[in-house]
């Protein structure tokens, strides 16, 4: 009777238009509350509108501080879709959302983020701390694209900073054990594992090395490679040797 009466009184006050302040919740199969573990459930057609972000979902549990509406972090699965009013756009199989610190947790099949000028995807798992900047993805078809660098592997962990309303990848490193995959404006680049230094602008390859720029084609098991001035240090192991390929451009 005490559950029945609670769901009533939140749901009859969420039927008027959504005010400045307020959080408003549809669903099609209603609510259950639980109020001595401070969450509610919510089940089919879920639909949650706040000043601060917006989220559909098939399922999603809701963690709250002091009342219903003060909700901290929410666990919401099947078709997921946010949004938040920070620039966040997210969707996938999954989603760990806490809504004050705005982390982020994304899981399963054609998993995405975007964050102003960032995106990232995966099959597998995104992670994104965004007081501090520092992300994860894990998992076939890991992707990073920003505004100078698309980057491609089954590992990818680094951080970003703030600079002039723009998130900015201050470093990278990237692992897949069959081939990474990076490219600047004018460079493409394949190894097993790469590093990169945003504050230097460094980008160091390891392993299966191979660099493509204009007509030149690189190969080695080493790397370093300046991203201002494109000038490059390449090298191999003692059993093999560095290969350049030129290919004459007619005029």
């Amino acid at each position: 009777m005490i559950r029945f009466i609670i769901i009533f009184i939140f749901l009859t006050t969420i039927i008027n238009a959504r005010e400045v302040g307020q959080t408003e919740i549809t669903t099609d199969e209603g609510i259950e509350v639980y109020q001595k573990e401070k969450y509610y459930l919510l089940k089919k057609n879920v639909d949650i509108q706040s000043d601060n972000f917006n989220l559909k979902a098939n399922q999603v549990k809701a963690f709250f501080d002091k009342d219903l509406y003060d909700i901290i972090n929410i666990y919401s699965k099947g078709n997921v879709i946010l949004e938040s009013k920070q620039g966040i756009n997210a969707t996938g199989n999954e989603i760990n959302f806490n809504t004050k610190n705005e982390n982020i947790y994304i899981s399963g099949e054609k998993s995405y983020l975007s964050n102003k000028n960032i995106i990232m995807k995966s099959d597998g798992s995104i992670e994104v701390k965004n007081n501090s900047g520092k992300f994860n993805l894990f998992g076939i078809n890991s992707k990073i694209i920003t505004t100078d660098l698309e980057i491609t592997g089954l590992k990818i962990e680094g951080n970003y900073i703030f600079i002039n309303g723009e998130n900015v990848v201050e470093n990278l490193n990237v692992e897949d054990k069959t081939q990474i995959y990076i490219k600047t404006k004018t460079l493409e680049m394949y190894a097993l594992k790469a590093d990169y230094d945003k504050k230097n602008n460094i980008i160091e390859l390891f392993n299966n090395v191979k660099i493509f720029r204009n007509e030149e084609i690189i190969t080695g098991d080493y790397a370093k490679i300046n991203t201002l001035d494109e000038t490059y240090k390449i090298t191999s192991n003692k059993s093999k040797k560095v290969k350049v390929l030129l290919n004459k451009i007619n005029d």
